[in-house]
């Protein structure tokens, strides 16, 4: 997963304008309402691009090898530019040339339920390019079969406004208006012209009830901002997730009414509103990283609770609870040559205590969750087991993962094993064996002395016990064709379910419950020995480790490590082969949902072509290590994180050469 995000960073980075900073107006975030929902902003591009263009992920930008894809990625984020950006006169090329300073973009509700995009630019010493460019916007409305608005009051402030003709297609008639205005060395456009008129009239003195007003701004701007060196030219975001997911949703319906639960409904029910924002800033080339970011979530406890209580939320919200620890390394069995490894602290029985509300709320009927768990202790057909009391109970507080692929690369290469801390191993392996002997998916493998449950066919997600992060329901699957109750809401429950691993294989081992999406990468974490063997011992995790000290002197809830070559290659050879969509991988069945048409069974088109992409090995050596951290505090979580240069990564780790068992 984090393979995937690196290069769509890495790829969305071609993109950065390059002009030079200057301040014609006050910090966007004093001039945007404090209704905007999302808001990025770039003080200096020219900065940030020069810094950039320092790091190895710059050079690999710039190696003639790359050139092929670039232009390619060029044109194909222009003709995707034409769709979106064309809508407000503008393409890509137009914010490569213009800034003169801050490039700030804005998502703003001003109304209930509707939702205004806003672009702000810092046009100095580029005014007669602007003029041009207002002149093209103009064309390119007309040529839209725009109409211009006649408001002469409007006009004499330096607002033009057109009315675009009905968005083809669509059942839903929506009022479509792009509204602009060129102001002494700044450039404002949207499509919401009473937003763009109060941009306009506030852009000498910005205004009282601004974004910067924002306790969460606050929050995030104290504690992301000092982490800024005074000679980085950092990219700084905010989001309200919930708030602006709320409000896209129901600026943009959708054509086709999708089947399934509303699961943003659901989580503003189940108390996530406790989320009030989450933002940081981004920034290159420190002179010790290639990268670094710091994020805050902020979700301070409700009125009248206290930090770190199990309360501090309500409702399915309070399984958020991740408690700090003094330290958080690889255990011995993590074998040296994944590609990632990641921890973290996750209180499991108060997540198990909290998901009743969330379960029945998903599968749209009270009472489901007790149900399920009653069934699963006293269903003659079913494995008979007390979920809190012979599962729960016994489990610790500390979640790992770790990934990696085999070879040759396929939709089906990609691998993980997911550890969840055990106290008391011994029951727990009672606990899945019992579970596991009565289901006909699921077979009994001895491997190195261990014995494995593995899923024979596709009828579960994971195999018949399941525990899913955070606080999920455990379900262990039906008897037979009962018409009881227990067993349709058992199979109504088990419907909602997302078949994520399909060649999952479960063990106990290491005092770890070890599910695992392959038998053959499971069979590797348990002959890993220790020693020279574990991630522990290699040189570049030793690096990565020790830089991390640095932003966590104290205590943290989540560690991570990763080798960015080792994480990004398996989603490179898919997009360089145009099989993305097909992944097996967890991210790419989450691109599927996300990007998809929402249909059962449908993959969607490829968004990318990556079929001038060099072979990999020659653009391997601009790849090095990266490193995540996260702290559990008073009024939220902060995460930071560090991209290190390939110089300083061991110059070799041996991979060990992956078979799928069976496949």
């Amino acid at each position: 997963m984090k393979g995937n995000m690196l290069l769509g960073v890495v790829l969305g980075l071609l993109l950065l304008p390059t002009a030079a900073a200057a301040g014609s107006f006050p910090p966007s975030e004093t001039i945007f309402p404090a209704t905007t929902r999302a808001w990025l902003s770039i003080a200096n591009p020219k900065a940030l691009q020069a810094a950039f263009d320092r790091t190895q992920y710059g050079q690999l930008v710039q190696d003639p090898a790359m050139k092929p894809f670039v232009e390619s990625f060029r044109q194909q984020l222009k003709s995707a530019g034409k769709q979106r950006l064309g809508k407000l006169g503008l393409t890509l090329e137009d914010l490569e040339k213009i800034p003169g300073g801050e490039l700030a973009m804005a998502a703003i509700e001003p109304t209930p339920g509707t939702l205004a995009s806003l672009l702000l630019v810092d046009t100095s010493g580029n005014e007669a390019e602007t003029k041009a460019l207002v002149a093209r916007i103009e064309q390119r409305l007309l040529e839209q079969q725009a109409t211009k608005v006649a408001d002469e009051a409007a006009a004499a402030t330096g607002l033009t406004t057109f009315k675009l003709p009905p968005e083809p297609n669509t059942t839903v008639a929506r009022e479509r208006q792009v509204a602009f205005a060129q102001a002494p060395s700044a450039l404002i456009v949207g499509d919401n012209p009473a937003m763009v008129a109060q941009v306009l009239a506030t852009l000498k003195q910005g205004r009282k009830d601004n974004l910067s007003t924002l306790p969460a701004f606050q929050a995030v701007a104290a504690r992301c901002g000092k982490q800024v060196p005074a000679a980085a030219s950092p990219l700084r975001w905010f989001v309200d997730p919930l708030a602006y997911a709320k409000v896209y949703q129901a600026a943009n319906p959708p054509r086709e009414k999708r089947k399934g639960p509303d699961y943003v409904a659901i989580l503003g029910r189940q108390g996530f509103d406790a989320v009030k924002g989450a933002g940081g800033v981004v920034f290159f080339d420190d002179g010790i990283y290639e990268a670094r970011h710091h994020t805050l979530v902020y979700a301070p406890p409700l009125p009248g609770r206290q930090p770190f209580a199990a309360d501090r939320f309500d409702l399915a919200a309070r399984m958020l609870q991740f408690p700090n620890a003094d330290r958080i390394d690889p255990p011995q069995w993590v074998p040296r040559d994944v590609s990632s490894w990641v921890a973290m602290q996750f209180d499991l029985a108060n997540a198990f205590n909290s998901a009743e509300s969330l379960v029945d709320d998903v599968v749209g009927e009270k009472g489901v969750f007790d149900d399920v768990i009653a069934s699963l202790k006293e269903d003659p057909d079913g494995p008979q087991i007390d979920v809190e009391k012979d599962l729960v109970a016994c489990l610790g507080k500390r979640v790992s993962v770790i990934s990696d692929y085999s070879t040759p690369i396929g939709i089906d290469s990609e691998r993980l094993v997911i550890a969840i801390e055990a106290t008391d191993a011994e029951k727990v392996a009672a606990t899945v064996a019992k579970s596991m002997a009565t289901d006909p998916d699921m077979q009994k493998v001895e491997s190195g002395g261990h014995v494995i449950w593995e899923m024979i066919d596709r009828s579960m997600a994971i195999p018949k016990l399941e525990v899913e992060t955070p606080g999920g329901a455990i379900a262990h699957a039906d008897g037979g064709g009962d018409d009881d109750e227990a067993h349709r809401r058992r199979n109504r429950l088990r419907e909602r379910e997302e078949k994520l691993l399909p060649h999952s294989a479960v063990t106990v081992a290491h005092g770890h419950l070890l599910i695992a999406s392959h038998r053959d990468f499971l069979e590797r974490v348990l002959a890993t020995k220790g020693g020279v063997e574990s991630l522990g011992s290699a040189a570049d995790y030793t690096t990565v480790t020790t830089e991390m000290k640095k932003l966590f002197p104290a205590t943290s809830a989540m560690r991570s490590f990763g080798r960015a070559d080792e994480t990004v290659r398996p989603a490179y050879e898919m997009l360089k082969a145009g099989s993305m969509p097909k992944s097996k991988s967890l991210m790419g069945q989450l691109l599927n949902a996300m990007l998809g048409d929402g249909k059962e069974g449908s993959v969607r088109a490829q968004q990318i072509d990556g079929s001038t992409l060099p072979d990999f090995e020659i653009i391997r050596r601009y790849f090095g290590t990266i490193g995540l951290g996260m702290e559990s505090v008073a009024d939220g979580w902060y995460f930071a994180g560090v991209a290190l240069p390939r110089s300083q990564q061991e110059p070799e780790v041996a991979r060990t050469p992956a078979t799928p068992v069976g496949r």
